[in-house]
């Protein structure tokens, strides 16, 4: 084995060595942290506090009604495990409307506190197109309703919808809240304006989302801060409408003039306006230079071109040379047929229209009369949310497999960091061994070409060992690569131990073999000469004796006479 191949293959080795030891090392122990809600999936869902939906749903687009029947487990892992016997609820049907929910042990109230949410994704497939995100779902106002359990839908209200959603051009995290104007009682959803992009990867994925009683909000993907900003400033709608809008009632006078000008009615076209001059005429005072080539061509045939061998006159026609740039013709002012040129003329004007004035009549441009907004409000406490009754996962994706694990929703920042030290940042390093990778930062960064061959390389294998066929597809040029380096490196074997390329030479060579002092023999034709020979001996190639070798041989060539 070549060295690079024999360092390539203990890299692997020692990468899936390391990953099996820390998996060794990392056991799965429930969290002894408390906090209002965690959930670390560790009974199946038949014994647990989550609920399947068995509602349906109707499509806004077409008024279409499709039930939730994707299905749900509570499993490990099935790619780049982490640490044995952690679960996670898993999404396991694809092309399928999926939906699952359940209550806090009691509803929290965010009201004057930060709210901290956490969970992780495992996109064990990746994401082509459908969200990861889960719902904060709103406590009815009697402390029933909005409960959902199995008829929990689409429609179920919720306070907060956080979490990533590709399909298409949309490639981001959410952060919706949905927000109740107090004078009309209506609600509204607000959208984060400018939001993160998830990470799609096969790895865990952990987002987290801190609201602050100061309105202040903070995204972070991985324990990074990814954006952050304000409920005041960075959501559309805004939360607090306009105090004045434009007057309903108010109409545009039909005597409003917004026309700022006008023709002028008085005026005439001037009695010399020549419409029909043209706009090019010759320069009459234009000579012809005294270097200007008149009798040379400005292109000739090309002097080096050659009529192609495989070119017959009787099919193809005559052959003509292509033409050329006559050399002679850059030195001069010019080639050809001189003529004077073309200047503008002085004297055009165009076709006449009737000028513009300005209007006497013009009022400006109208606007409707403010009045003051009915539904003006001013909340300057959003993050006053309305109490979460439970946790909502409604869902519809192309990709199955996708899994969901240790969901913290509490009050401290500090409790969900050490929730995620406990569990994320366990399982983090274990993953990234088992899937052959770097850490992130290196991953983004590497130092020279070999580490980004050697990086393209590593992921290519580990993709082959879960689906040869998607990984040449994902990565074509790298399959392509491996497979000419196999090629190159058989052949050159081969072509070691003369199994292909061209045929040594046979050289003749005479052996006499004396059956009576009086016996003439004509020695079978060797394989090889003496200086082929030696080049297969220094290559390590043994040279048989065609004697010994093929005895058929050395009867049919070997004869006797007497003398």
């Amino acid at each position: 084995m070549r060295a690079q191949g024999v360092i390539g293959a203990a890299g692997t080795s020692a990468l899936m060595l390391a990953a099996s030891v820390s998996a060794e090392q990392a056991v799965f122990h429930a969290t002894s942290l408390k906090a209002p809600f965690i959930e670390q999936f560790n009974d199946a869902i038949s014994e647990s506090r989550w609920t399947v939906s068995k509602a349906t749903k109707q499509t806004p687009v077409g008024d279409e009604t499709f039930s939730y029947v994707g299905q749900w487990e509570v499993e490990e892992p099935e790619v780049y495990p982490g640490i044995p016997g952690d679960k996670g609820l898993v999404l396991k049907t694809k092309a399928a409307h999926h939906a699952i929910s359940t209550l806090f042990p009691e509803p929290i109230d965010p009201k004057g506190k930060p709210l901290v949410v956490q969970y992780e994704v495992k996109l064990q497939k990746g994401l082509e197109c459908g969200g990861a995100y889960i719902k904060l779902l709103t406590e009815g106002e009697g402390g029933e309703g909005f409960r959902a359990g199995e008829d929990y839908t689409d429609k179920t209200p919720f306070t907060i919808m956080f979490g990533p959603d590709k399909c298409g051009s949309t490639n981001k995290v959410h952060f919706i809240f949905r927000h109740r104007n107090p004078i009309t009682g209506e609600w509204e959803e607000k959208h984060l304006k400018n939001p993160p992009q998830p990470k799609i990867t096969k790895t865990t994925a952990l987002y987290t989302l801190i609201v602050n009683p100061d309105q202040s909000f903070e995204i972070r993907i991985n324990d990074e801060v990814a954006t952050s900003g304000n409920l005041l400033e960075d959501f559309t709608p805004a939360v607090n409408p306009p105090k004045e809008i434009d007057d309903p009632e108010d109409f545009k006078p039909e005597s409003w003039v917004d026309e700022a000008q006008i023709d002028d009615l008085e005026a005439t076209k001037p009695d010399d306006w020549d419409e029909d001059a043209p706009l090019m005429i010759t320069d009459t005072d234009a000579t012809k230079p005294d270097d200007w080539l008149e009798n040379e061509p400005e292109y000739i045939p090309d002097p080096e071109a050659e009529k192609p061998e495989e070119w017959d006159d009787e099919e193809d026609g005559d052959w003509v040379p292509p033409m050329v740039p006559n050399p002679k013709c850059e030195e001069a002012a010019g080639c050809g047929p001189w003529t004077q040129p073309k200047i503008n003329n002085p004297d055009y004007k165009g076709k006449w229209t009737i000028p513009r004035i300005p209007n006497p009549a013009y009022k400006g441009p109208w606007a409707p009369a403010k009045i003051p907004n009915p539904a003006f409000f001013e909340d300057n406490h959003p993050s006053d949310f309305t109490k979460i009754a439970g946790i909502g996962i409604e869902l519809w994706t192309m990709t199955e497999d996708i899994l969901f694990d240790n969901i913290y929703v509490g009050h401290d920042a500090s409790e969900a960091k050490k929730f995620a030290d406990e569990t994320f940042h366990v399982k983090k390093p274990i993953e990234k061994e088992a899937e052959g990778s770097l850490e992130d930062e290196d991953l983004d960064h590497p130092e020279t070409l070999v580490d980004k061959i050697r990086l393209k390389v590593y992921e290519f294998i580990h993709l082959a060992t879960i689906d040869f066929a998607s990984a040449i597809k994902q990565m074509p040029e790298v399959a392509a690569g491996l497979a000419a380096a196999a090629f190159t490196a058989i052949g050159m074997i081969l072509a070691l131990f003369g199994l292909i390329g061209s045929a040594p030479t046979k050289v003749k060579q005479t052996t006499t073999v004396k059956k009576t002092p009086t016996t003439k023999a004509v020695a079978p034709v060797a394989p090889a000469g003496v200086e082929e020979k030696k080049a297969l001996d220094q290559a390590g190639v043994p040279v048989p004796n065609p004697e010994i070798a093929n005895p058929e041989v050395r009867k049919r060539t070997t004869r006797s006479t007497k003398d």
